[in-house]
């Protein structure tokens, strides 16, 4: 896809997801508002399953909110009724939403006889990153597609971050990334590209490190998985 276009379809899908999430706009406004003094950027806001509060899903992750936008929590939050962290479960569609809108972006090595689809917060320099890279054939001959998603973990000034555009503009970006991940040096090439939005969006959802594994059902779990294990995890549909 022209990488132009890329970008716009990107935009406009994210803004979709965000108006479906949006609370009342006089909510949102006072929210905005209170929550830039925090140095967050609201992405969307939505009610809350607990009653007078709003859920924030900012560029620093998930918080919530008295509806008048004066009382911040932060921190996980349990529902002790039904078993599950409210954090998590909220963040779930959330977070499907924002994958799907950047699935043109990726770069993916796709299973054969594909079960299952996982995205996966990558870092070329990462070492548990290159322990997942070096075992793809177990993970594709478990049926698993893997789609990575850029987060250079030194941030948008780092060596790995410049890096990491030179991987998604190559015109062979699979054959780039595995020489990055080999610990090669990657042809310099630029373009427009979704590194930095990439990035972005792993730091809303929380991430701080790699790889950072999300499962279809929008889980988002930190650290490497093998195959196997991750397979199990996925047939359980968790």
């Amino acid at each position: 896809m022209n990488k132009f276009l890329f970008a716009l379809c990107s935009l406009g899908l994210i803004a979709s997801a965000h108006a479906q999430l949006k609370a009342p706009d006089a909510d949102y406004a006072k929210v905005r508002q209170q929550f830039g003094q925090l140095n967050l950027t609201v992405n969307a806001v939505a009610e809350s399953p607990m009653d007078g509060l709003l859920q924030v899903f900012t560029n620093k992750g998930l918080f919530f909110t008295s509806k008048d936008g004066q009382y911040f929590i932060e921190g996980n939050i349990y529902d002790l009724t039904n078993k599950v962290l409210v954090n998590d479960e909220q963040m779930r569609p959330y977070i499907q939403q924002q994958v799907e809108a950047q699935k043109s972006g990726v770069i993916e090595y796709k299973a054969a006889d594909e079960k299952y689809v996982i995205n996966v917060f990558t870092d070329p320099t990462c070492g548990y990153c290159r322990k997942l890279h070096n075992e793809m054939k177990d993970y594709n001959n478990a049926g698993i597609t893997v789609r990575y998603m850029a987060f250079p973990r030194g941030g948008l000034g780092s060596e790995t971050y410049l890096q990491m555009q030179h991987i998604w503009c190559s015109k062979d970006s699979r054959g780039a990334m595995d020489k990055a991940k080999d610990g090669d040096n990657v042809k310099p090439a630029m373009c427009t590209n979704p590194v930095k939005a990439q990035y972005e969006l792993g730091q809303s959802f929380g991430v701080s490190g790699t790889p950072a594994i999300i499962l279809p059902s929008g889980r988002l779990i930190p650290g490497y998985q093998p195959a196997k294990a991750l397979l199990s995890q996925l047939q359980a549909g968790s």
